[in-house]
């Protein structure tokens, strides 16, 4: 079982508004599988209520920094937009990414325990909720890094290359947002997934074909997703006839990993209601 750590259960707090007892019992139960523990909130009803709650922060910004061989990208999140755009929100992520550079930190737990005097403070001020979420930290031959606005982040992590062809992947990362690096690291579970998918959709074509000729048009589906999924065989965004696998190689460097950051990705957003909104401001204007 994942062990329960505390920004796991701060994560699982931020997506569902539940608190932190129930947070930690519902990943205790799902032996530490986040996604698992949300499922299973779901099922239960527990978490309906958090899609009325305000103070989810699902908006803010990824910041990033590379030097040296090193690179480290964070994620802190506002309850609005507007907030994110503010040089006090922005200095407070800057001072945030520099803490976590500068300290060689590689979990984020660290991280948000150093910056809660900051945050209460910058909560106090601006009268939203502000979080630091995650962080990811990596090492390399070349490690390139690209911000899409402050609304996506990427790190690429190379063997050989150089600084250039690094931010050149990463922008591509940003852009086509792969999920693996090759098709092989793609889990069996994926590909299984597909196929279900695959056969549900096409059951009218495939009802009544030749089992040989059912398997060649699975396995060219298959080829298609681990294609579509991986990074080194997509077609680079800034010339379509090459591959980025083929782009890398060709400039005698590899692809070790990458990481893509973007805000607000896997938060359970609030759904404004604004006519019950309006109507309760109403309400109270009377009382």
């Amino acid at each position: 079982m994942a062990e329960i750590t505390a920004a796991l259960v701060k994560e699982l707090r931020e997506r569902t508004g539940q608190g932190m007892m129930e947070c930690k019992k519902a990943l205790v139960a799902a032996g530490g599988d986040i996604e698992k523990a949300i499922d299973d909130m779901r099922a239960s009803g527990a978490i309906k209520a958090a899609k009325k709650a305000g103070n989810i922060a699902a908006e803010g910004a990824i910041a990033a920094r590379v030097e040296g061989g090193r690179g480290v990208i964070i994620e802190v999140n506002s309850q609005t937009d507007f907030l994110a755009l503010q040089d006090d929100f922005k200095g407070f992520v800057k001072d945030s990414l520099d803490e976590a550079f500068t300290q060689n930190l590689t979990d984020v737990a660290p991280l948000i325990a150093s910056r809660e005097s900051a945050r209460e403070a910058l909560v106090a001020k601006c009268g939203e909720n502000v979080n630091i979420r995650r962080l990811t930290a990596v090492s390399g031959d070349t490690v390139g890094a690209y911000l899409h606005g402050h609304r996506i982040g990427v790190l690429v992590v190379l063997k050989g290359g150089n600084d250039e062809l690094a931010k050149h992947v990463a922008m591509h990362v940003a852009a086509s947002n792969p999920a693996v690096v090759s098709p092989d690291q793609v889990s069996e579970e994926l590909v299984a997934k597909e196929k279900e998918i695959f056969l549900q959709l096409n059951a009218d074509k495939i009802a009544g074909k030749p089992e040989n000729i059912v398997e060649n048009m699975i396995k060219g589906r298959i080829n298609k997703f681990l294609a579509e999924a991986s990074l080194v065989e997509q077609a680079f965004i800034m010339d379509p006839e090459v591959k980025v696998g083929d782009l890398v190689k060709k400039a005698g460097a590899e692809i070790v990993s990458f990481v893509r950051y973007e805000v607000g990705e896997g938060i359970e957003k609030a759904e404004n209601d604004f006519a019950a909104e309006v109507a309760a401001q109403v309400a109270a204007s009377k009382q």
